[in-house]
């Protein structure tokens, strides 16, 4: 059998233009696929390609401040109403009809969004490393679902979410730390899941007080690409993408957490999923994993119809067993009949 390709397209709005890769038939079901930070579309190489063989119609946008898609200046335009639109705009170019939703890191976050606000785009999401929270992925949100037998609150109040108030608060440095040296910034972020670190702190605990994520240095250290992760041209492209953009744009997306809270109010049904949602949980993940925690409660208490499932694996699951992450979706879209 022939491997699918995958073919770059650019929509744009008077709004916004948006860089996509699509693959598979044009008249086949919609599935989307949306990655996180730091990231571009081509992350999801591995699911496209088996997807598309599988009859359906493939869409990996790079979201608005990544890739090649528009990167505004100001913060206030990476709010998740901002890029609930991108999407909405670009799903009626393909054709609106109902889509599966796959995300990854705050792409689940942007699907889950989108599910909740625009409920007739999505007959099914699956989040993936990050779990769906009705209230906004915020820290007000994430914060008071810290595992504090981990994290006692006087040495670590925001627990491992240390990383996201530092974007709030040294915004500038932690931006200037990463373009220092774009590809060892990447190579030191994307590394496979130590099951050794499960219970342990997270150096993302530590940010603020160590002065950065590469503390007094200011600069990655030098680090090779893990190859069990990107194939090297895909991550050759990946550090092309943060070395033209750096990563100002894709980083403010930290920094809404009001809007995005008032965003997430405005939500029918307080936010609740009427949708099947799968959830697919990195066993390894010492930021967002849900197991032993209770960081999966408000998904939990929103859905309707959720079917959770982990693999050993961490953050960057989708890249580290891309097998076993295409066989659950593929085993969940058959029993829910999508």
């Amino acid at each position: 059998m022939t491997t699918p390709t995958l073919v770059s397209r650019t929509f744009g709005t008077a709004r916004q233009t948006t860089h996509y890769l699509e693959s598979g038939p044009a008249d086949g079901p919609l599935m989307f696929f949306l990655h996180g930070w730091p990231s571009i579309g081509l992350i999801w190489r591995a699911q496209m390609e088996a997807f598309a063989a599988d009859g359906w119609h493939c869409v990996a946008p790079d979201l608005r401040g990544f890739g090649n898609s528009s990167a505004p200046a100001s913060h206030d335009a990476y709010t998740m109403e901002q890029v609930v639109v991108d999407l909405a705009e670009l799903h009626d170019h393909l054709g609106g009809e109902p889509a599966i939703w796959v995300g990854h890191d705050w792409g689940s976050i942007v699907a889950g969004a989108l599910a909740a606000h625009e409920p007739q785009r999505s007959r099914g999401v699956v989040l993936t490393s990050w779990a769906y929270f009705p209230a906004s992925n915020s820290l007000a949100t994430l914060v008071p679902l810290v595992d504090r037998t981990i994290y006692p609150a006087d040495r670590y109040p925001d627990g491992q979410w240390d990383y996201y108030r530092y974007y709030t608060t040294h915004f500038e440095t932690a931006v200037a730390d990463l373009d220092a040296a774009p590809a060892a910034a990447l190579a030191s972020i994307y590394r496979s899941g130590d099951p050794s670190a499960v219970g342990q702190v997270s150096p993302m605990a530590e940010v603020a007080r160590n002065g950065g994520r590469f503390g007094a240095a200011h600069h990655p250290p030098a680090t090779q690409p893990d190859p069990a992760l990107w194939p090297p041209a895909d991550f050759d492209t990946l550090v092309e993408a943060f070395t033209a953009r750096g990563f100002g744009p894709s980083s403010a997306w930290y920094t809404n957490d009001d809007a995005n809270i008032a965003y997430a109010r405005t939500a029918p049904d307080g936010g609740r999923l009427t949708q099947p949602v799968l959830f697919i949980n990195g066993e390894w993940d010492v930021i967002c994993t849900t197991t032993g925690n209770r960081q999966g409660d408000p998904m939990r208490a929103a859905c309707a119809d959720l079917v959770e499932t982990s693999v050993p694996a961490g953050h960057w699951l989708p890249l580290e067993r891309p097998a076993d992450h295409i066989q659950a979706i593929r085993t969940w879209l058959s029993n829910r009949s999508l």
